[in-house]
């Protein structure tokens, strides 16, 4: 438990061998520490989650998401460590709160980066079910701008194939009551349209010819209208037309489930709007509430440091700090010192060489170098 409790001091960025002396102080520090323990750990779980759908895929995918997710959740603990123990308690409360404004917004920052992939777990079901239903959507889109477009490149030949079947239609009747009229007209039933003489007589051989123009007709009319047919049917392969068809069910499972961070981060706020548009307050607020909740989690040791009252701990800290800033300024006024009296050594015994070369020259090179 010793340990233990060492390790969440060292996460808070108290200095351990000064806090070990004031008992009243540990469990504030020990409280703090596991705060940003348990952040940091939130943090390489919601790193890792969001590097592992950017290369989802990969045979590497869970490597890089580990490796991803520890360097994230090292950073993360090592900002907010610094953040809490940044937090001077010598000010007044103002002064406290003015120094924590940008601590407490990166807090704020961080707490939306971390809980945007962990709000992406929790909804997975949700997010999947939005994905399909887009896909879906978007596959009908596709089709039906291929269809408008194909329409309109090839407008007039679809309108001419309309007309002939119209036609072929309209002589398959034509040919069918022609050729029940002339078996009337041989057996010799009597109506306003035959004669009643039985036998293949003056009328019958009129009738004929009418069914066979009519039959050659329809003959035409439908090879032309297969022609065609064929034709818009190749040009249709050619568009990819036919080759396009709405995703089946097995298909959106697959789609959904490699669907990238992005898209899925789409479908995370489409999730917060019903299908007319509007807001869907519930959907919103749990969304919500889980980000509120991280940001909560990631300012509370910044809170608890500046709601905490100023403790022994805080007032030997300072003291600390006061000590080896007087430290610093002596042994700065130490290093002059030898600076100092090692350069007045060295500017002596300069002079002192001086002087002997001097000495022992010549009167004439006295004179010459006067100056040296």
């Amino acid at each position: 438990m010793d340990k233990v409790t060492r390790f969440f001091w060292f996460c808070s960025g108290a200095h351990v061998d000064t806090l070990q002396k004031y008992p009243l102080e540990h469990n504030k520090y020990f409280g703090i520490g596991a705060t940003i323990f348990f952040t940091a750990l939130f943090a390489s779980l919601s790193g890792g989650y969001a590097m592992y759908f950017v290369f989802n895929g990969d045979a590497f995918a869970v490597g890089f998401a580990i490796l991803f997710g520890l360097l994230w959740g090292t950073a993360i603990f090592n900002m907010d460590r610094y953040i809490v123990s940044s937090i001077n308690k010598e000010g007044t409360t103002n002064q406290q709160i003015l120094q924590a404004s940008p601590r407490i917004l990166l807090a704020i920052m961080i707490g939306i980066v971390i809980s945007r992939p962990l709000e992406l777990k929790i909804f997975d079901k949700e997010i999947r079910q939005k994905l399909k239903t887009a896909y879906l959507k978007g596959q009908h889109s596709k089709i039906d701008t291929l269809k408008k477009t194909y329409n309109e490149k090839y407008g007039m030949e679809l309108a001419k194939i309309a007309d002939l079947k119209k036609e072929k239609d309209s002589l398959e009747k034509d040919v069918n009551r022609s050729r029940f009229q002339l078996n009337e007209e041989v057996f010799g039933e009597k109506n306003s349209q035959t004669s009643g003489i039985v036998g293949y007589g003056t009328y019958a051989k009129q009738k004929q010819t009418v069914l066979q123009e009519k039959t050659d007709r329809l003959k035409t009319v439908t090879a032309d209208a297969e022609k065609l047919d064929q034709y818009l049917g190749q040009r249709k392969d050619y568009e990819g037309l036919n080759n396009l068809r709405l995703f089946s069910e097995r298909q959106l499972d697959s789609l959904a489930k490699v669907a990238g961070f992005a898209d899925r981060n789409w479908a995370l706020g489409q999730l917060t709007y019903n299908e007319n548009g509007t807001r869907d307050l519930d959907t919103y607020l749990a969304i919500s509430f889980i980000g509120y909740l991280f940001i909560l989690f990631e300012c509370l040791p910044v809170f608890v440091k500046l709601m905490s009252a100023r403790g022994p701990y805080d007032i030997a800290i300072a003291k600390k700090q006061e000590s080896d800033a007087h430290f610093a300024e002596r042994d700065k006024e130490r290093d002059i010192s030898v600076i100092d009296s090692v350069y007045d050594h060295h500017r002596d015994e300069d002079i002192k060489r001086r002087k002997r070369t001097i000495a022992n020259r010549s009167d004439n090179d006295r004179e010459r170098h006067r100056y040296d």
